[in-house]
């Protein structure tokens, strides 16, 4: 009995002393040498549309010491009237104050971030600035904010009633849909910029201009300007399905689009006429169209004419033709959309170029010259004719991508491909080593010298704007090659 109650009594004590201990480390440290660390020193946003929310961002706070330490303030330098709003830990408050926040030994927590920036009354971007201040044993510490509010012209469900020219001084957000109404025609000057919402569309019930230069391309694209949270530093413009697209509806239509890039939307340009006996027509010169859950180009009863353009990257075919006359030179057609590891959706089997000669289309014939085929599967032009010797089709000084040729007289001087050609650059998204897709030729390519030099001269300039008649070879396809510097 007496044996058993030493036991007990050791045991007391062993419990006490390793609750001691326990608590003895829990103990908070009043050290002013004993600092936090932040994960970084500055906050910064991507731009923020003015009276539209941004997407949240955030930021660590590391207690590297052997004790816990007592946070006794976390505030906004900028207090409750900041346009900046924080969120500590899971908690958040109108005055954008905390107090007493603890933070154990080695442990870490989040602060969120968000930001409104209210109208600047500014054409260009306007930096806006604050700073989280931290208060720990009587030492300030603080993380700068810093984000750029632009303002911007809102059309939400906006239907145009009348001939207008769009602005190029401030960008436009469209929520819904931006229509134009039937007969009437929306030119967009050089330098415009389009950001669409989720699922938003450009409906044409008109005409639609596009007047872009090189200097000042004109722009649509999804209005997300950040990055996916998930996949940092990966942006949101480089995911395709952040909008929907452009719907050309008019079956007399006549647009001209030049200098413009659409990006990352659900289509491209949408032609669904079913009229055989009026056909739309569509110009693209100096276009790019990239990055589409669907279609770049769906031309269906329409006469398409497409120069120095490049189309790529999509989920199903990325030119579809039936119905109407359709010519591209100097254009290139790629589709290496499965190369790209964060997108939506894979690629269905459709080839790049889709030409279906149905019975109830209008006439129909197709010319390539000095173009581009190519992408990632072995077939990238499939035609689907009801009478394929009867199809009326040219194809001149092209290189595609098919393992089975077609052996018809329509094809004259193109290069079928092999699976071992380098045609470009990078027809891949490396992320890592921040190499996005670069559809100009390799140095090696089968591209380069392939084109025909006088169909060439009537178009000197490429994409880029290189002389593509600098070497006396001009390469097939809207980019020359040009050596490195």
């Amino acid at each position: 009995m007496h044996l058993s109650k030493h036991i007990i009594i050791s045991f007391f004590c062993i419990l006490m002393v390793t609750g001691f201990t326990a608590c003895n480390d829990e103990l908070f440290t009043s050290n002013p040498d004993k600092t936090l660390a932040f994960s970084t020193d500055t906050l910064t946003f991507d731009t923020v549309f003015t009276t539209i929310g941004s997407t949240t961002e955030k930021f660590l706070i590391y207690n590297h010491h052997n004790r816990a330490l007592n946070i006794s303030s976390i505030r906004l330098a900028g207090g409750a009237s900041s346009v900046f709003r924080l969120n500590v830990d899971g908690s958040r408050n109108a005055n954008n104050s905390f107090s007493n926040i603890e933070i154990s030994a080695h442990d870490s927590l989040y602060v969120f971030v968000e930001v409104t920036i209210d109208p600047r009354n500014s054409d260009s971007p306007v930096l806006v600035q604050d700073s989280v201040i931290f208060t720990t044993n009587g030492n300030k510490q603080q993380v700068k904010l810093e984000a750029y509010g632009q303002d911007m012209v809102l059309f939400k469900n906006k239907l145009i009633l009348n001939d207008s020219v769009l602005s190029a001084s401030k960008p436009y957000l469209i929520q819904g849909y931006l229509a134009i109404d039937s007969a009437k025609t929306l030119t967009i000057p050089a330098g415009c910029k389009l950001y669409f919402h989720n699922n938003a569309n450009l409906l044409v019930y008109g005409n639609l201009n596009v007047n872009g230069s090189f200097e000042k391309p004109v722009e649509m694209r999804g209005d997300r300007l950040d990055k996916v949270k998930f996949m940092n530093p990966v942006l949101y413009n480089y995911v395709a399905g952040q909008w929907g697209g452009v719907y050309l509806l008019w079956n007399k239509g006549q647009h001209t689009l030049q200098h413009l890039n659409i990006t990352s939307g659900y289509v491209g340009l949408y032609v669904p006429n079913t009229d055989i006996d009026e056909l739309p027509e569509l110009n693209l010169s100096y276009c790019r169209l990239h990055n589409f859950v669907y279609y770049g180009i769906v031309a269906q009863n329409c006469n398409l004419y497409v120069d120095n353009t490049e189309i790529s990257n999509t989920g199903s075919a990325t030119v579809y033709l039936s119905g109407g006359q359709h010519h591209f030179t100097h254009t290139t057609i790629a589709n290496f959309y499965d190369s790209n590891p964060f997108e939506p959706s894979s690629r269905d089997k459709n080839p790049a170029v889709f030409i279906m000669n149905l019975y109830k289309t209008a006439p129909m014939s197709t010319t390539f010259n000095n173009c581009v085929i190519a992408g990632g599967i072995e077939n990238e032009l499939s035609i689907a004719s009801r009478n394929l010797p009867e199809y009326h089709g040219a194809y001149a000084n092209t290189y595609i991508r098919r393992s089975e040729k077609y052996d018809l007289s329509q094809f004259t001087d193109v290069r079928w491909s092999a699976k071992t050609d380098t045609v470009f650059k990078h027809p891949s998204y490396n992320y890592k080593e921040n190499k996005y897709f670069n559809f100009t030729p390799d140095s090696v390519s089968p591209l380069r010298g392939l084109a025909n030099k006088t169909i060439a001269t009537q178009f000197p300039l490429d994409l880029n704007g290189n002389n593509r008649l600098a070497d006396n070879a001009p390469d097939a396809g809207a980019y020359e090659w040009i050596p490195a510097k």
